[in-house]
């Protein structure tokens, strides 16, 4: 049972987890705080928090577990406004999709806090965002990574990964940087060719007429660009390396495809696609597997 949980940022990620907890009856109290005046008083309204703060130093100061669901380019700015109000025995954890750079800036700013921070992921969400895009089930049979450090507080560890078990979540721990280098190629890379083959086709002057004829193949995969630009944007920038060398690696595949359409090289075409089919068909076959998307 947590007392009271702080919720930095009340949207889809936040908002879901408070719910998912009150649904459960296990916190007594969620205290919210956003930016914007407006997300705060929505969440209220909504009931996904019982008490608005107008500051993140007010949020925190009496809470057991301060839970940090802001744009990854917003962390080091939320960590170094609580470091100076966090609660000693207080467990601070997030929900940022890149570790590395979370981790850097928490060890920055929490000073001897940073034992009770334990680095999450739930990787989980949809397309939409703000205070009214959350709902209670969200974590159900989906996937959270903990990446709790050498220092990291093993009691810490054991309450978070018990919050999120109790949304519904399955949780596994690995390293940080294993972490982004998974996450860079199962998540971010393709965020990042959805939004450009969106962004290409968009530019397009018969773009109207070409997604008029959009297969539901092209729809399953570009929804991925409807989400938030602003979160995707310091995603790529919090996890660069990895997604660089990804992108360096995707580039060399699709340059030699390029090159067997020009020779009329079916053979090599055929081996690329039906390796990619077998994969595809062994690997994601399974009707129980869970949900590891983000959106």
């Amino acid at each position: 049972m947590i007392n009271r949980l702080a919720v930095i940022g009340v949207g889809l990620i936040g908002g879901s987890l408070a719910l998912s907890l009150k649904s459960k009856g296990a916190v007594n109290e969620v205290i919210g705080y956003s930016r914007s005046e407006n997300a705060r008083q929505e969440a209220l309204a909504l009931g996904v928090i019982d008490k608005a703060a107008d500051s993140i130093a007010e949020a925190v100061a009496e809470a057991d577990v301060i839970f940090v669901a802001v744009p990854m380019g917003a962390m080091a700015a939320v960590f170094a406004d609580m470091s100076e109000h966090i609660r000693p025995e207080a467990i601070i954890t997030d929900g940022g999709s890149a570790k590395a750079q979370v981790v850097m800036a928490a060890r920055e700013a929490l000073g001897d806090n940073f034992k009770q921070f334990v680095p999450g992921h739930p990787i989980a969400g949809t397309e939409k965002s703000g205070p009214s895009a959350a709902f209670a089930t969200l974590y159900e049979d989906h996937r959270v990574v903990l990446t709790p450090l050498s220092d990291t507080d093993t009691a810490a560890t054991a309450k978070i990964k018990a919050m999120w078990q109790l949304t519904g979540a399955e949780v596994f721990e690995m390293d940080v940087e294993h972490h982004d280098t998974v996450l860079a190629a199962t998540s971010h890379l393709p965020h990042v060719l959805a939004f450009n083959l969106v962004g290409m086709l968009a530019q397009r002057d018969d773009c109207d007429e070409v997604l008029r004829y959009a297969a539901g193949g092209f729809r399953d995969f570009s929804r991925i660009a409807s989400s938030d630009a602003v979160m995707w944007r310091d995603i790529c920038l919090g996890n660069k390396q990895a997604i660089l060398d990804l992108l360096d690696e995707y580039h060399q595949g699709i340059n030699k495809i390029e090159q067997a359409i020009k020779e009329e090289d079916g053979e090599y075409l055929i081996e690329v696609f039906a390796r990619a089919k077998k994969a595809r068909d062994t690997r994601f076959a399974d009707p129980d597997l869970i949900d590891n998307s983000e959106v």
